[in-house]
């Protein structure tokens, strides 16, 4: 696949359908792998670019892996909204939620209106816990947790375009490049209490290669949201994919949840390791355990 020069690099095709994007398994050679990738042409019609959207090639998931496109067509019948298709939208929106754009959007009187619904809510929430609300401790909390959610969450209103603008860069170099230990920060979408910990990323570069802040930059848009870890784990890894069309993507994340320390099980010190292997990190297996055994140096 060729591959566009940095200072175009044009992420509004990533979400827009195109059927000359679908690649037929009867012009690949047995025991090769097309270089393009796929994904079902059952994707529904809520997954494609609003009518008007610029055209281009559909967001994609590796191909090499017959047993995954399987799995995101059952996907696409069973459960249109999961993450898993169109990592950037056509906007450079990566699966932003119903109201993104509209948040994304808003005049600077709708924001202040959004704030207020908000802190009312959480005002009733207070009188429904038991608590005064206008006694002096609490009295700005409802306004100052506004403030706070809606920052937590501001990975709705990042863009792609933005994110990584211009730090795509042409490189001959094939070897692993890894960024360990970036802090992320995010909500769980169950209880709405943080999850936190580090991620680690790491890729085989095919002829292009990214500045390293865009990593953290990357793994901070998708953190920013009420997410589960999983899910968080192979949105850096397909959006990173899409972004690079690289040899090989592999993203691993160890966080501690509030949800299990504070509530429910109530285990201080537990933690969660969620990886997503794609490229050679999942069909070699010396790869992958290189990649493993950098990250324990």
């Amino acid at each position: 696949m060729a591959h566009t020069e940095p200072s175009k690099l044009d992420l509004s095709a990533a979400a827009a359908t195109n059927e000359s994007a679908i690649v037929d398994s009867d012009s690949v050679p047995a025991g090769e792998h097309d270089s393009r990738s796929i994904v079902p042409s059952t994707v529904p019609s809520h997954h494609r670019a609003p009518s008007g959207a610029p055209s281009g090639p559909v967001a994609t998931a590796p191909n090499q892996y017959p047993k995954y496109i399987e799995h995101l067509t059952r996907l696409a019948d069973a459960r249109p909204s999961s993450p898993y298709l169109n990592p950037i939208d056509y906007d450079g929106l990566s699966w932003p939620s119903v109201g993104a754009r509209e948040r994304l959007e808003s005049s600077v009187e709708e924001k202040a209106a959004r704030e207020k619904r908000i802190a009312d809510a959480v005002r009733t929430l207070l009188t429904e816990l038991g608590e005064d609300p206008n006694r002096s401790g609490l009295l700005e909390t409802p306004e100052r947790y506004a403030r706070a959610m809606l920052f937590f969450t501001k990975g709705y209103e990042d863009n792609v375009k933005d994110v990584i603008k211009n730090a795509l860069f042409e490189e001959d170099h094939d070897e692993m490049v890894i960024v360990k230990d970036i802090d992320v920060f995010s909500l769980c979408e169950h209880h709405l209490v943080p999850f936190y910990g580090k991620i680690h990323i790491g890729y085989i570069p095919n002829s292009r290669v990214i500045g390293l802040s865009k990593l953290a930059r990357l793994a901070e848009m998708f953190a920013r949201r009420l997410q589960v870890q999983e899910r968080l784990t192979k949105q850096v890894a397909m959006a990173l994919w899409e972004l690079l069309q690289p040899q090989g993507v592999a993203v691993v994340m160890e966080a501690s949840h509030m949800c299990m320390v504070m509530r429910g099980v109530q285990k201080p010190g537990s933690s969660t390791t969620t990886s997503c292997m794609l490229g050679r990190f999942r069909e070699a297996q010396r790869t992958r355990e290189e990649f493993l055994s950098l990250l324990k140096k």
